[in-house]
């Protein structure tokens, strides 16, 4: 199918496909800390993940594919959540900026992602072709 877009496979699957890829690859420089991190201010445990930043690099590049232009503080918006204060009421609480900011260059790394003057924005001519390929998988 020919025009089959990232749109139009089940987003799930496919991060879970692309950070499989991702690993599988082993050129993603991952941080030794990675084990001992929280996620967000508002999380009260690390994840129970150990791959949790091979699926964090494959929903981010996933975004910037379909919102390009973002950067690390709009990915600390998309990755936040509610933060529970005990009997005062619940706020909104943004996700982690270093985390944001590592998941950003390791792409960067990968020459998936480039920084310009707007934000991150996904290097369409390399990543599209992966993409391509990970949507035919997911099809047939």
């Amino acid at each position: 199918m020919p025009g089959v877009t990232v749109k139009d496979v089940n987003q799930q699957e496919f991060v879970r496909a692309l950070a499989a890829f991702l690993k599988k690859s082993g050129k993603l420089k991952v941080p030794e800390w990675v084990d001992t991190v929280k996620l967000a201010k508002h999380k009260e445990l690390a994840p129970y993940d150990e791959n949790w930043f091979y699926t964090r690099a494959a929903s981010t590049a996933r975004h910037l594919y379909l919102r390009g232009g973002a950067g690390v503080g709009s990915m600390t918006k998309i990755y936040g959540g509610r933060q529970r204060n005990g009997v005062m009421p619940s706020h909104f609480s943004r996700g982690s900026k270093s985390v944001a900011r590592r998941v950003l260059q390791a792409l960067e790394g990968l020459k998936m992602v480039e920084k310009d003057q707007d934000g991150w924005q996904l290097r369409i001519r390399n990543i599209k072709m992966e993409f391509s390929l990970k949507i035919k998988f997911f099809i047939y």
